[in-house]
């Protein structure tokens, strides 16, 4: 569990992280060691879902060694599934991670959304709807190891 108190945010208990595959944790699907790195480092604290519709077909790929899950999306209406995912998982112990039109209803529904601008580029209401916005995944990932950051960048 990842837990800090964050001044005028409130406290964040997590103990879900849930991320967007494609444009997220990587471009076209394919991570570089630098996530997988952080991901395995992540495992020791947060459960660690990965939600994707596989358009790369690369979900096969990711390693799941260290209890990443994946969960792969049916066709049509990938926005309120990923979201109806976080609610499952109690969205108030939920983190989420995305860059898509199809992320923006779960950043907002997490207790913490982060949205990656990546080499894919991030849409405007995944933006609105996160709390906060890093341009490389890494940075993402680093503020969950770092939670000091988190709270420097969330506090009011």
């Amino acid at each position: 569990m990842l837990t800090i108190d964050i001044p005028g945010f409130g406290e964040l208990a997590a103990e879900n992280l849930v991320m967007d595959l494609n444009g997220t944790l990587g471009l076209e699907g394919v991570p570089d060691a630098g996530v997988v790195r952080r991901l395995r480092d992540l495992s020791q604290t947060l459960t660690l879902t990965v939600l994707t519709s596989d358009t790369h077909g690369r979900a096969r790929d990711l390693p799941t060694d260290f209890g990443l899950c994946i969960e792969r999306l049916t066709p049509g209406r990938e926005a309120e599934q990923k979201a109806a995912f976080v609610r499952g998982l109690g969205a108030a112990a939920t983190i989420a991670i995305g860059n898509g039109a199809n992320d923006a209803i779960m950043l907002r529904e997490a207790r913490v959304g982060i949205c990656v601008i990546g080499d894919e580029g991030a849409c405007a209401p995944g933006l609105l709807n996160a709390d906060v916005v890093v341009h490389h995944i890494h940075h993402g990932l680093d503020l969950l190891l770092k939670p000091k950051r988190l709270l420097a960048t969330l506090r009011r």
